[in-house]
């Protein structure tokens, strides 16, 4: 009980050999047409795969000839309407962005120094010398 599975199947081996080598003639014929009329009868039957269920309801979907039907036409109108409205409000929204890049491109090309535009005085001298 205690011996390794490959030799346990090495005795089974051997005992069904040596049991299939004594057999009678009337035994082995019988035999070879019970293993003739039974491949005769085989039919092969598709062997369940280990795949996800809708892979192969896609793949049909894919490779019919209807593709074009109104679901799918519906589908990719609504999929470029939400691109388009996407891309139109990305352009919208960037205006804001070239406002804030002419104020710093002024401020830098100005002559007066940053610091003056920081100063909290300045706006009040400003005031005072424009009157």
């Amino acid at each position: 009980m205690n011996q390794p599975d490959h030799e346990l199947a090495r005795k089974i081996v051997r005992h069904l050999d040596y049991g299939a080598d004594h057999l009678d003639q009337a035994t082995r014929e019988r035999l070879l047409t019970a293993r003739k009329t039974a491949l005769s009868q085989y039919k092969e039957q598709p062997v369940a795969a280990w795949v996800p269920a809708w892979t192969g309801h896609a793949a049909a979907r894919f490779t019919e000839p209807h593709l074009l039907n109104a679901r799918s036409l519906v589908l990719v109108a609504a999929l470029l309407a939400t691109f388009a409205g996407a891309i139109a409000w990305q352009t919208m929204n960037t205006g804001n962005g070239s406002d804030i890049a002419d104020i710093d491109a002024g401020l830098l090309t100005d002559d007066l120094p940053i610091n003056a535009y920081l100063d909290k005085g300045f706006d009040s001298w400003l005031k005072r010398s424009l009157r």
